[in-house]
């Protein structure tokens, strides 16, 4: 008797771990048709009338922008910054407008002699809340709030993962304001990012692209890393055939976040 209940003790583990291999399998080739979905629908195109420029710190903090087409924005926004905010100081002595800087979880606020930074001590997510004791807004409210409702917009956005439920419920009429969106996107395998970003793609083109190489990764390709910067600007003033932008760092531009490890950028 012992002895058969032994022998079903084997095969009632036998049976949970072929399960547990098959539900791994499927979400291994599940989560690589995601990164493959996500990595062909942000690869960047030629925008002709856009001149790069890198604004910000030399590396990490650091992000391309057209610098040309800056001008007509009236208002900008900086989300996730850490005490510092060298993007959101350059912005603001470029073209001459009030940045509005967002942050939570670090009420430190950056200087910048001869610029207009507002810092606002709250953080950005889908709706209006408060999380264990720090203020939340949606973009819309933000914008709202600060009386720019209608203006131009370039926004710049790194905030470790809270982008996508953020933008997820974003109305079209703020992405139809924003110039350039400046991201760092962070995260690959849920099905939602893909929807996201073809929901972007509505509004923007992908101009430029660089990957964190903090965030380098043997296993997650097509991409050489699962955190990655880039351009997005807005249809309404990108001139674009589709074609496909330059591949790999563009010289004098790019720089790795990290300037003492590998770098990891795709050539694909």
């Amino acid at each position: 008797m012992r002895g058969r209940w032994e022998l079903a003790g084997v095969a009632a583990v036998a049976g949970v771990t072929l399960i547990a291999t098959v539900h791994a399998i499927r979400h291994d080739r599940n989560a690589a048709q995601i990164r493959r979905e996500l990595f062909a629908a942000v690869q960047p195109v030629r925008v002709a009338n856009c001149e790069l420029a890198r604004f910000g710190a030399a590396n990490d903090g650091g992000y391309l922008v057209c610098g040309n087409l800056l001008g007509g924005a009236t208002s900008a926004y900086s989300y996730g910054i850490e005490g510092r905010d060298e993007w959101g100081c350059q912005i603001s002595h470029a073209i001459g407008v009030a940045v509005h800087e967002y942050d939570c979880f670090d009420l430190r606020q950056p200087a910048c002699p001869d610029g207009a930074l507002v810092f606002h001590h709250g953080c950005v997510g889908p709706a209006r809340s408060t999380q264990q004791g720090r203020p939340f807004d949606s973009i819309a409210g933000h914008v709202e709030r600060n009386g720019d409702a209608g203006k131009r917009l370039i926004v710049k956005m790194d905030v470790e993962g809270a982008e996508w439920d953020s933008f997820g419920a974003t109305p079209d009429s703020v992405f139809e304001k924003i110039d350039q969106l400046v991201m760092e996107f962070h995260g690959l395998e849920d099905e939602r990012y893909v929807r996201v970003v073809e929901n972007l793609k509505r509004f923007f083109v992908f101009a430029h692209i660089h990957y964190n190489n903090w965030a380098c990764r043997p296993n997650v390709e097509p991409f050489p890393a699962w955190t990655f910067e880039a351009l997005l600007v807005n249809k309404r003033i990108a001139q674009t055939d589709g074609s496909p932008a330059p591949r790999g760092p563009l010289a004098n531009l790019d720089a790795p976040d990290g300037p003492e490890i590998p770098d990891c950028q795709s050539t694909r």
